[in-house]
């Protein structure tokens, strides 16, 4: 696993846009969240999820899949669960991208073993919002600046 400091540092680095499967458009989930987050740090967020295509999440076109962008994308970000990532694995290495990153909570050791055999990065059950924290000083960084202040549940 490329689950080292210096190798999470040289992808974070070089990875310039990130295709994020599983995108959602609601603010609370957590694939929004980080992907927001990434994008207020300058990377280009590419939102993947059929359930949106055509529409918009943050401002960017959604796709249908990974293979539907039609530009080169350096980082495929999985929001999806570990049984369902060796296909995203798949079209990620067809598309040409440099790294897998699958999310906190998704490691799937089939699309981990044919990114590496393809010559990318693979990272998996990490949060590219937390290592990017971590590793580049932003983990005062809270949240998303909804202009609400409540102490109310949202249901």
């Amino acid at each position: 696993m490329h689950n080292d400091l210096h190798a999470l540092r040289r992808i974070l680095k070089s990875c310039h846009s990130i295709a994020v499967v599983g995108l959602s458009a609601e603010w609370h989930r957590p694939s929004y969240f980080a992907a927001k987050y990434m994008q207020s740090h300058g990377f280009k967020i590419v939102p993947v999820n059929p359930r949106y295509a055509g529409g918009e999440i943050l401002g960017e076109t959604c796709y249908v899949s990974l293979n539907d962008i039609p530009f080169k994308v350096d980082m495929v970000d999985v929001f999806r669960r570990s049984e369902d990532v060796l296909p995203i694995a798949e079209q990620a290495v067809q598309i040409g991208a440099r790294c897998l990153w699958q999310q906190l909570g998704v490691a799937n050791a089939q699309a981990d073993a044919l990114a590496r055999q393809a010559g990318m990065d693979s990272v998996s059950n990490r949060c590219v919002k937390i290592e990017h924290a971590r590793l580049f000083g932003g983990l005062n960084w809270v949240g998303v600046n909804t202009g609400v202040i409540s102490a109310r549940r949202l249901v």
